[in-house]
């Protein structure tokens, strides 16, 4: 079965060279990490108490280490084999005995590949926005120059995107605007002129003079009335005929949209989330109806939604199951579950050794914990990013049992060897942190004791309901594949609740 749209979990860097073709994109749009040196977090309501849940998103600090060594070597200027532009390893290696082996460099590095791949994967006619700040901004414009115009591609605008804020402290001018570099591939693009609607139009009486005096016959555009008729009177015109119209604005190179405010409709909480006005103008001028268009950060989805809306067909790539599972709530909530099956997911564990290779891949082995919990939950959960020393807790959901009061349930997920120990450590957890009940996630089967330690725990009476809970209930990770999914009444959607904080540095959630 073909499908119209894509939906990618996993490295863009990787997704990209293995699965997307030679000129098949009309649009990419990126928000990529700006190497602001901050952690970032995803903001949840945590049903009832004071503080606002926060769930790392992703960490935009960058090093120098292997991963940026080996993105570096890729730029090597006597490396014939590589197929990189000539004149961008030249812009890289020149760069590195200016910045040196740090931060920017590495960040640099990375982002410079996925251009590339991006450049690649564009049509003739593709149109390319790279949405960034003055951080990296000045060396990104040098990095996209070197990709797209020696080939004949074209720079056409630095969009600045301009917003209000809360004024913090500092000993310069308030930053308020972010950088969205335009580029094309080539001079033939998609391009569907916009018109300004927050400029008047200005109604105007256009007079075309025909002078004949001299002989000649020409036309000459005056728009005062009087004056033209004081210039026919005096011979100087002989003919005037006038024609009625109104002025239209093109949209100019700075574009006035609200940042996502703390009541709004569609904020998720997600840290770096953008506003749908400012993705839909972008997808409005370069594509139309039936084009394919690219994120290869699609973040919680915006870009997708957009698209989704504007009937085009795209293709979305995160590294974290946090976004991804947060882009298909987006899209069922806001188009229906039946949009779903025309959606390829890739990445996601479909079956038993899908599942085994994400948790026992070093890397990936907190992703797989997440994607168990926020699969299971129907992405109710809020997922512990914490590694080590989280208390035997890796996620949380609630359920309501008053009116105001709320309870949570535990989830603690295993992909090595279990026993029945780890059943009575986790019991222990759930009373001492007086939850409602506990989910025991596991990649292995349990054993038979597990089984009778855990209906040992007995069950847990929902006030607010009546209903009894299982106080624990074991799930393995084929159950998940399978299926199963919670069931319990009552429970709180803390995605739709988030609050907005102005510092995303301020207090995560207390695991």
């Amino acid at each position: 079965m073909k499908y119209d749209n894509q939906l990618y979990y996993g490295d863009n860097l990787d997704v990209m060279r293995q699965y997307i073709a030679d000129e098949s994109i009309d649009l990419c749009y990126i928000d990529p990490p700006f190497n602001s040196k901050r952690d970032y977090n995803q903001i949840y309501n945590n049903a009832g108490n004071k503080d606002t849940a926060q769930v790392q998103a992703f960490v935009d600090t960058w090093e120098w280490n292997d991963e940026a060594i080996e993105g570096f070597k890729r730029f090597d200027l006597v490396d014939g084999e590589n197929k990189y532009p000539e004149k961008t390893k030249l812009l890289i290696n020149s760069l590195e005995k200016i910045l040196g082996h740090g931060s920017m460099l590495a960040y640099l590095i990375s982002i410079t590949q996925r251009i590339i791949e991006i450049y690649r994967v564009l049509k003739h006619t593709g149109s390319f926005y790279l949405h960034c700040d003055p951080t990296a901004s000045h060396y990104l414009k040098l990095v996209l120059d070197s990709v797209f115009c020696p080939k004949g591609g074209d720079f056409k605008n630095e969009i600045s995107w301009c917003y209000h804020k809360w004024t913090n402290k500092s000993n310069g001018f308030q930053h308020n605007h972010d950088i969205i570099l335009f580029y094309t591939k080539s001079k033939e693009f998609t391009f569907n002129k916009l018109k300004n609607e927050k400029a008047v139009a200005t109604h105007y009486s256009k007079g075309y003079h025909t002078n004949t005096i001299k002989g000649n016959i020409s036309q000459l555009i005056v728009y005062d009335k009087e004056k033209a008729q004081k210039q026919i009177d005096s011979g100087k015109y002989d003919k005037i005929v006038y024609r009625e119209g109104s002025t239209e604005v093109a949209m100019p190179d700075w574009w006035e949209i609200s940042i996502i405010n703390s009541q709004a409709k569609e904020r998720l909480g997600y840290p770096t989330q953008k506003p749908e006005a400012l993705l839909e103008r972008i997808i409005a001028a370069s594509s139309n109806e039936g084009d394919m268009v690219l994120d290869a950060y699609c973040g919680c989805g915006t870009t997708i939604a957009v698209a989704q809306r504007l009937k085009r067909k795209w293709i979305g790539i995160d590294i974290t199951f946090q976004s991804i599972s947060l882009i298909v709530k987006r899209l069922n909530d806001s188009y229906g579950k039946h949009t779903m099956q025309n959606i390829y997911l890739h990445g996601i564990p479909q079956d038993i050794e899908s599942a085994k290779n994400l948790a026992h891949k070093s890397k990936s082995r907190k992703e797989f914990e997440i994607w168990a919990i926020m699969t299971y939950s129907n992405n109710k959960a809020i997922p512990n990013e914490k590694k080590g020393a989280d208390r035997g807790i890796d996620g949380k959901m609630y359920i309501s049992v008053s009116q105001r009061e709320y309870k949570p349930i535990l989830f603690s997920v295993k992909s090595g060897h279990i026993g029945v120990a780890q059943i009575r450590d986790f019991i222990g957890t759930i009373e001492r942190e007086q939850a409602a009940a506990g989910i025991f996630i596991t990649l292995e089967s349990p054993t038979k004791p597990m089984i009778q330690e855990a209906k040992c725990a007995g069950k847990y009476t929902n006030p607010l309901t009546g209903n009894p809970i299982e106080r624990l209930k074991i799930v393995t990770i084929e159950e998940i594949i399978a299926g199963e999914r919670e069931n319990f009444p009552n429970t709180v959607d803390v995605v739709n609740k988030a609050e907005r904080k102005a510092d995303t540095n301020q207090s995560k959630i207390k695991f």
